[in-house]
Order: C-alpha cells, then structure tokens, then sequence
C-alpha cells in the first residue's frame, strides 16, 4: 500500500549520515537545508495516498511505476502518472521516487540478465522491485564514477578505492569501499542502489558490483553540495529554490557491510553494465525524465507568457513570434514523449514492452540542446526586469521603502506586488544558481554528448538512411549519350530501368 507524506517523513529519521558545510544533519526533514524539499517530496506520496489523482498515480494498491507494462495503454496510464508528480514541482525535481521506481521495474521486466557463472542475482533484482513497491520506498541511485582521472580505468586510478570496490567477501555478504557521485536527491531517499552505468574494463572486476542499500547502512556518508534551499530568503524571493532543491550529493563507502541478498551484479562486468541497457530500466529512466522535461518546457513558456503580458509586449509580432517558438519546443518535447509510446517494443525474453528506445534515445540529443535555448528565449523577453528587483520581500513591507518600490517597480494592470512576485520567480528558474545547477542538470543528467551520441548511432536505423540515399544515386545514371535529363513530369526518384515506367526522353543529350 502507499504511504503517506507523514509516514514518508518518519522515515527519513532514521540517524542517516548526511554532511553539509562540515556539520553532520541530525534530521533532514528539519534541518533549514533541506526541510521544504522533503515536506515538497511528502506532498508527492500524499498525492498518491488520497487525493483526486490516486487512481492515475497507483495500480492495485502501488504506485504505477512499479507495474511492468504490457501494453501501449500501460505505457500511457505510466505517463499520465508521472505527469501529475512533475507537474507539482513543475518539472523540478528531476529524481522523484518514481524515477528509479520505473527503474527497478525495468529489472523485473527482464531478471535473466542478472544471471551470470559467478553470481545468480535475477531472485535479488525480483525481490528488490517486490521490496520498494510493496513498502513504497523511495529509491534513488548513484551510478557514475567519480571523475579523478578519466583516462585510467576504475582498476587502474592512482588509490584502489577511489571507485566502490569489494574488499572483503563474508559468509553474510560483501564489504565495499570507495566512492560514487552524483546522488542526486539521495539524502531524500529510503535505498540507494550503487552501480556503474558506465562500462568497465575486463581487470575492473572487484569495481563490476551493484547492490542496494538502506540510507543510514553503518559506513555509509553523504556528502552535500551547497544547498540552494538553505540560501533562499523566503518563498517570496526564492519559489523555486527554496521547495525543490532536490540536492545531489558525493556517496561515500568505508567499509559498508551489504548483505548477499542485496546484491544485484557481482563480478562480472558485463553484468554490471548490461543491467541497465539490455533490460528496460534505462528507456523507463527516459520515459519518465522525458515527461518531466515536457513538464518543464510547459512551465518556462507560461512563464514567459505572465512576463511579456505583465510587459505589455505580448501582442508585438516579434514577442509573439518567440512565443511561437517556445510553443514550438513544448510540442517537441511531448511528441517525443508520445512518439516512445507509440513506437513501443516488446521485451525480447522478458515481460511486457518497454518505450520504443531509438526515440528515447534521440530525446536525450533534444533536451540537451533544446534546453539552453530556451532559457535564453525566456531572458530575452524578461529584460533587465529580472534584475532590478528589490533584496526581498522586506522592502515591500518597509514603511519608507515600500510606497517608492510600489511607485517605480510596476507596470499597467500589474501592482508591484505581483511584478516582483512574478519576476522573482522568473529570476529564480533562469538566473540563479539554482537555476545554472538546472541548465547544467538538464545538459548532463542523462550522460555527456560524446557518449549519447554515439549510441544514437549504435541503436538508430542508420541502414535504412543509408538506403534511402543510395536508392536516389541508383536511380538514375550519367548514361551512354551524356548527362541524363528527365522527362517532362517524371518523379524524383523513378528508376527509368523499371518496367512500364516513361522513359521517353531520358538519355537525351543536352
């Protein structure tokens, strides 16, 4: 069954080793740091708990992500519920707990794939969706190795437990040590799962290990970034920062004790690396950030749309052509969306069907490059508005300050309260730092360029390209007499050699 946003809240204290500006948090849900974003996760819980959306967000007793899909209809109902989640923090939070929720399903959709000669963990990665779906965890994940020294395997790094390594085998389990980044909204979370979504080198076998853990697991440490949330003033001065800074932290292992049960993959690389490619979990991974991407982008445009109105410019043809442009890529983003339903594949050796994975991958190119576009729309309509702001909402309330603020800091129709208000949060998606950790989250989360890239070449049907454009090189031919012309109303493309096709005229020289 689901949880509340209360029961999810007592969960998080649970004595959880998170560290931010050289103090130990003693509690996250209290702590001015991050308080706002749990209470912001916990309305999400309620949301499936009781609320108007229960029936979108959940599926016999759990929540939809955690139902493996067997049809393009499941596909859509799984959107629709990732939707309601990204529409509450407007596409913000970028790792909810449905994120490596679908994730995990993704490994129950295809559990053979954990099977290796030296270790059988397709009972563990079953047991692991049962675990979260049934409790309804929160699960979050760090993946990628810390970046030391990328020209040297993890194997070959100058200390051997710069990257999560084994270091000791007992009959209960392993112990590991070393470290991983980026856990974003780990501190939030009730498991981590440690792994490598990159590949590894045949002599990184005590690296190739993947497992799940509880948050406050004995040697387990966080270690912060700076936190956003901490930062704003208020809700008035910072909406976004100061509500859904879901935070990434650096993982840090000293001799974690992991139980055999909880272990994913163990020794073996391919297995380390094939979990997340070769199941359904990574196009799941895309299907939700994708929705949330779509989210966004609708969120950014209406906001653009309050400015140039507050403005008065929205009726100018070139406000109103960028606009048209912003518009443009909201459409985009959700046909990507829809495009990965409807381009669906089955699971080959497994159960269900997954998002159709060219399309998924091809969304990560978009979002990359679409992203940063738009933000710099947004600031070109919003003006040096954004920037001559009061300090904060104090200068409103200011017996002196507050009539000059009210006299000079507003605009027809809109009373200065409600300008600042909105240019505020305007400041605060585009121009803060919060809002540079967001355009920098949304080039990266899902891999560098050179990598997606790649593998947009690998998965995508570069024959069938191909094909196309050398069928128009065999359709014509420079001809015995000279240059080939065609004959009047003849299609691009005809092959004159084809039977019944008028040829009349073609190999005449010009």
């Amino acid at each position: 069954m689901t949880r509340s946003g209360q029961d999810y809240l007592e969960s998080l204290r649970d004595g959880r080793e998170v560290w931010l500006d050289g103090e130990r948090v003693k509690d996250v849900t209290r702590h001015p740091a991050f308080r706002n974003t749990a209470g912001s996760i916990a309305r999400l819980f309620d949301l499936a708990h009781d609320s108007e959306h229960t029936p979108v967000l959940t599926s016999q007793g759990v929540h939809r992500a955690y139902a493996i899909p067997r049809s393009y209809e499941d596909l859509v109902a799984r959107r629709r519920a990732h939707k309601v989640w990204a529409e509450a923090s407007f596409g913000f939070l970028g790792r909810t707990p449905d994120y490596m929720a679908a994730g995990a399903t993704g490994f129950a959709a295809l559990p053979q794939v954990f099977t290796t000669e030296s270790f059988d963990g397709a009972p563990n990665a079953l047991a692991y969706h049962r675990r979260l779906a049934e409790g309804d965890l929160y699960p979050t994940f760090t993946i990628t190795n810390p970046q030391i020294d990328r020209t040297r395997s993890a194997s070959e790094q100058e200390e051997d437990d710069l990257v999560v390594r084994v270091v000791a085998e007992r009959d209960g389990g392993i112990v590991v040590r070393g470290a991983k980044m980026i856990g974003t909204g780990a501190v939030f979370g009730n498991e981590v799962i440690v792994g490598t979504i990159e590949p590894l080198a045949p002599q990184d076998i005590e690296h190739a290990v993947c497992f799940s853990v509880p948050i406050d697991t004995p040697g387990l440490k966080f270690l912060s970034r700076t936190s956003y949330e901490a930062q704003a003033r208020s809700v008035f001065d910072n909406p976004l920062s100061s509500r859904f800074d879901e935070n990434d932290a650096l993982l840090v292992c000293e001799d974690v004790f992991v139980p055999w049960e909880n272990v994913l993959a163990y020794r073996n690389v391919d297995a380390s690396f094939t979990m997340w490619w070769q199941t359904p979990a990574y196009v799941n991974f895309v299907h939700q950030a994708a929705t949330r991407f779509w989210t966004k982008l609708e969120f950014l445009t209406g906001l653009a749309i309050l400015i140039t109105k507050a403005n008065n410019t929205y009726q100018l043809p070139p406000v109103t052509q960028a606009i048209g442009r912003l518009m443009g890529k909201v459409a985009q983003a959700k046909a990507f969306v829809l495009a990965a339903e409807a381009s669906y594949e089955n699971v080959e050796g497994g159960q269900g069907v997954k998002p159709g994975k060219e399309i998924s991958f091809a969304q990560r190119i978009m979002a990359g490059e679409l992203y940063p576009q738009a933000v710099q729309e947004i600031k070109m309509l919003a003006g040096g508005g954004v920037i001559q702001l009061p300090a904060s909402a104090e200068d409103l309330l200011h017996p002196e300050l507050g009539p000059l603020v009210k006299k000079y800091i507003r605009s027809p129709g809109h009373p200065a309260e409600d300008r600042i208000k909105l240019l505020k949060l305007a400041w605060d998606a585009l121009g803060s730092e919060f809002a540079g950790r967001h355009e920098q989250y949304e080039r990266f989360y899902h891999g560098a360029p050179h990598i997606y890239l790649m593998q947009q070449v690998w998965e995508g049907d570069t024959g069938a390209c191909e094909s196309l454009a050398q069928a128009c090189l065999d359709g014509y031919t420079l001809g015995a007499g000279g240059v080939e012309r065609p004959a009047p109303g003849a299609f691009p493309g005809d092959d004159p050699r084809t039977p019944g096709r008028n040829t009349a005229g073609r190999g005449a020289n010009r």
